[in-house]
């Protein structure tokens, strides 16, 4: 069995997806034993009960504060026995207690190459900047919005004429094969993290 891997998601789930997929081939040192969404329509639930993941949602509304939400999400992972955190389009800030009770857990996936152009609207900002080379980061997560040690990117050109959606959609491809491959050198014990950055054997 792999190391016992969570997935917070708020939407449609495509880096979910990419996880399951990986995770659910031969050889994979990663087990996604729960999926949580902070909306209970989000359709990356249902991508995980297809899959025989169990799956929940927790709806942030139901909280009078992000403390008490985050620590039901808390309980859940802990009562899963979850290892590893991946946060893959769960668009909830989380509050800095319980990212350092994850600490050097929890992954991130971001589509920027960090340190430019954090924050929800990065392909607008990319656009607006006029790069010609944009691209997505994992890294771990910190308390400050789209900070933490990188573990990998991966670059994807801007095009003459691209537009928010062409972007995204070409930058979304290159996730979903980065994604999997930062959880996969995460669980097989080649990362480590000294003075803020990530070493990452063999890269």
């Amino acid at each position: 069995m792999g190391r016992r891997t969570a997935v917070l998601i708020s939407g449609s789930g495509s880096n979910l997806q990419a996880l399951i997929d990986t995770t659910a081939a031969p050889g994979s040192s990663a087990e996604i034993v729960l999926v949580v969404s902070n909306r209970a329509d989000a359709f990356g639930l249902e991508r995980a009960r297809r899959a025989g993941i169990p799956a929940s949602a927790i709806p942030h509304r139901g909280f009078s504060d992000r403390a008490g939400f985050d620590a039901a999400i808390d309980a859940a992972l802990r009562e899963a026995g979850v290892e590893l955190v991946c946060l893959a389009g769960f668009m909830r800030l989380l509050t800095p207690g319980f990212v350092e009770s994850w600490r050097d857990r929890m992954l991130n996936i971001h589509p920027s190459l960090l340190p430019a152009f954090r924050g929800a609207d990065a392909h607008v900002q990319a656009l607006a900047a006029g790069v010609r080379i944009s691209g997505c980061t994992v890294h771990l997560v910190r308390p400050e919005m789209d900070t933490g040690p990188i573990l990998l990117q991966g670059l994807v050109p801007v095009l003459p004429g691209d537009t928010v959606e062409t972007l995204s959609r070409r930058t979304l491809e290159v996730e979903h094969v980065c994604y999997p491959r930062a959880l996969e050198l995460m669980v097989s014990g080649r990362v480590r993290v000294e003075a803020g950055r990530a070493l990452v054997e063999g890269i």
